[in-house]
Parts: structure tokens; C-alpha cells; sequence
């Protein structure tokens, strides 16, 4: 019996090493709460300098991504062993309770230049700082990881802020507001004043559907994951990547793809179509919030009136700048899309959240697009203008 016991205890002493060993790689679905710290759940880890994905956790990118004070965006998703999304051809895919979405908004340093506490680099938010699925923290500076978990109840959001060691990230459920010097690669400076979002305030993105209000990814749809990324393992189309590896059921042989609104090889109008959708549709769209002001600016509208030609504004005041209507063709300067992109003001600005300055290569894109327009506003040759080219 002795040697029964001895054996037993000797057993459950393993075992409690094994557990105490098990790598910190482990990512942890937790079902209800609100952890104080990014680290609880397990999806980044920060080691020898770099910020690296845990296992399972895949990364991924936008064919365009949303502006944000020019900062960057490593995005990642996790789901349990066993589960998988499902395809959907418009919408955000199907993820299952348990999915775990991450997005650390990042700034790459000016180069060969340390953090000083306040200089990061003005540089286009399309490119990525990832070395081999991870970042070196000696050339970046971190400053918010979002989480966007699936639980039974539905989707909940929780940004997590980094510390000045950049070390570790906590939860900030009232937001916090951090300063930037932007250093363009002349050395031009633009004060950024980065706002995290509290929890409130995700919803104004991600409540894309006005009858349910309920929170929804917006990245992970088809048209903006259909491309290449450079993973550890070698390059892959990320649909392709994500159904190897059996997060992705469903996907079809001809998915859908917007433009890189930053590839000059793309037409201009795919270009600008790709950046209203990613940064506008959302909201502006036949579900979105912005429903009711009758201005669509989802990838799938193609009604001309609906995207805003000589449409004249739902309500009038500020915001317009006097001007009578959200495009006029071939006058950017008289359109209200270009004054609200244009402005920095908050009572004025378009998108009014995540930005606290003017994205100037987005609004030189949509100004060209507005410009490159045929036809006029004139009631006599309404009727001459012609509609859009597909996106």
C-alpha cells in the first residue's frame, strides 16, 4: 500500500510540473469576465525584445485597411482545436463561439531612431513591420491591442493598452488618449492625438447591422482577405491559408477582391471604391447606422444617388461646408465628401471616429476620383451622367 501511495504521489507531483511547464505559447478562451490583462488570454506574448503569436494564433491583413492616425495593424485570429468559420460571399465570415480576433495598433520608429517618447514614423498604414510573424519592439512602439471575442452572448470588445516598457497590456474600458509626433521621412512633424476607443465606442464601427445592435467583425470578409501574406512557412493567399488550416470552411474557386487603394497599378475607381468601403461602408450602407442618410458606400452600391452623386445632404449646417452636394463630378472642391475627408475638426469630419488628423494620400485618392468624374449636378444634364464602373 505504501508503495501504492508512493507512486500515486510521485505521479500527481509530475503531473503538477507538467502543468506548471506547459509553454506560455497556450491561448486561453475565457468565456465570461473582463481580464485585466492581455497576457490572461494568451494571444500575443512579448519575448527577448519581440512581440510574437502564440500557437495557433494566425495573422492576417487587409487588401485596405482602415485609417487610424497612420498607425499600423497587426491583425490576428484563433479558434479552438476542432472549430471553424464559415464562408460568407459579402458579409464578415461566420466565426464560432470560442474565436478569438486581435488587432495591435502599432507605429514603426523613425529610422535608426530610438523611442524618444513621443517620434514615431508617418509612413503608409498598408505596409507592415512583421519579420517572420513577429515585431521587433526596438523598431516599433506599441500602443493598444483589441480584442474582439465571440462568447455565447455575442461578440465583445476589449482594448488592452500597452505600457511605456512595452512589456505588457491592460484592459482600458474608458479608452485613454496618447500623443504622437507623426516624423514624415523629411522630417516633417503632425501632432497625432491617438484615441483608444472605450468599450462604447466600438460599437460606432462595429455595430454594422442597425436592427440587431449587436457588435460584428468588420475586416474578415472575403473581398478584403482575398491576397498574398508573407507567413513564417512561405507566401500564401490568406482564403487558402485559412481553409488549410482549417479555420475557413466554404471558400470558393473565384472569391472576391477589393483593390489595394495604394496600388497605382489598380484602376482609380477600384482604388477608391476599395477605401470608401473599408473606412465608410460599414456605416453607410442599406444596414449600417448611417441607414438613414440615404449615402451607400459599401462595395456592393452601385446606385449613383446612393453614392452620393448630386445628392444633396440629409440635414444641412456645418458639416457641408455650404456646399449642395455630397459629389459633384469633376468638382472635388465643391463636393462635401472632399470637405469633411479634408478637415480635422470634430464637429465636420468624416470618418468621425479613429482619427484625429487628415489621412492626406486618402483624401488625394478620393479627390481624383471625384475629379475623374463625368457628367454635372445641373438639372439639365442630370440625366447625361453616367454611373460608376464596377468595382
Amino acid at each position: 500500500m505504501r508503495h501504492r501511495c508512493t507512486a500515486f504521489l510521485l505521479l500527481l507531483v509530475a503531473c503538477l510540473v507538467l502543468v506548471a511547464c506547459q509553454p506560455a505559447s497556450r491561448v486561453h478562451f475565457i468565456a465570461e469576465g473582463q481580464p485585466a490583462s492581455l497576457a490572461e488570454w494568451g494571444v500575443l506574448r512579448v519575448e527577448d525584445g519581440w512581440l510574437r503569436l502564440n500557437d495557433g494564433v494566425v495573422p492576417y491583413d487587409l487588401n485596405t485597411p482602415l485609417f487610424s492616425d497612420y498607425a499600423h495593424k497587426l491583425r490576428t485570429v484563433w479558434m479552438p482545436v476542432g472549430m471553424t468559420a464559415t464562408y460568407q460571399p459579402e458579409r464578415s465570415f461566420d466565426f464560432p463561439v470560442g474565436t478569438i480576433l486581435s488587432k495591435t495598433f502599432y507605429y514603426p520608429l523613425p529610422a535608426g531612431k530610438a523611442w524618444d517618447g513621443k517620434s514615431v514614423a508617418r509612413t503608409p498604414p498598408s505596409s507592415s513591420s512583421l519579420e517572420g510573424e513577429a515585431l521587433d519592439l526596438s523598431k516599433v512602439r506599441l500602443v493598444e491591442t483589441r480584442l474582439l471575442v465571440h462568447r455565447a452572448e455575442g461578440w465583445v470588445a476589449l482594448p488592452y493598452v500597452w505600457n511605456d516598457a512595452q512589456t505588457e497590456a491592460t484592459l482600458k474600458r474608458t479608452g485613454e488618449l496618447a500623443t504622437f509626433d507623426l516624423v514624415d521621412a523629411q522630417g516633417g512633424r503632425e501632432v497625432a492625438n491617438y484615441q483608444v476607443p472605450d468599450q462604447n465606442q466600438c460599437g460606432g464601427c462595429h455595430i454594422t447591422d442597425n436592427k440587431s445592435r449587436k457588435l460584428l467583425p468588420i475586416g474578415p470578409k472575403a473581398r478584403h482577405l482575398n491576397r498574398d501574406f508573407d507567413y513564417a512557412g512561405g507566401r500564401d493567399n490568406q482564403l487558402a491559408h485559412l481553409a488549410r488550416v482549417g479555420y475557413l470552411a466554404g471558400v470558393p474557386a473565384q472569391p472576391p477582391r477589393l483593390a489595394d487603394a495604394s496600388d497605382a497599378r489598380a484602376s482609380l475607381d477600384a482604388r477608391a471604391r476599395a477605401y470608401l468601403d473599408i473606412n465608410c461602408g460599414h456605416c453607410h450602407s442599406a444596414t449600417g447606422p448611417a441607414i438613414t442618410s440615404g449615402l451607400w458606400l459599401d462595395a456592393g452600391t452601385q446606385d449613383r444617388l446612393k453614392l452620393g452623386f448630386c445628392k444633396q445632404p440629409i440635414a444641412a449646417g456645418k458639416g457641408t461646408g455650404n456646399r449642395m452636394h455630397d459629389i459633384v463630378p469633376g468638382s472635388a472642391e465643391e463636393s462635401i465628401f472632399d470637405f469633411r475627408m479634408d478637415s480635422n475638426d470634430p464637429a465636420i469630419m468624416m470618418p468621425e471616429l479613429g482619427r484625429s488628423v487628415v489621412h492626406r494620400e486618402g483624401v488625394e485618392l478620393i479627390r481624383a476620383w471625384i475629379n475623374a468624374q463625368p457628367g454635372s449636378c445641373d438639372a439639365a444634364n442630370e440625366t447625361d451622367i453616367q454611373p460608376p464602373p464596377a468595382v
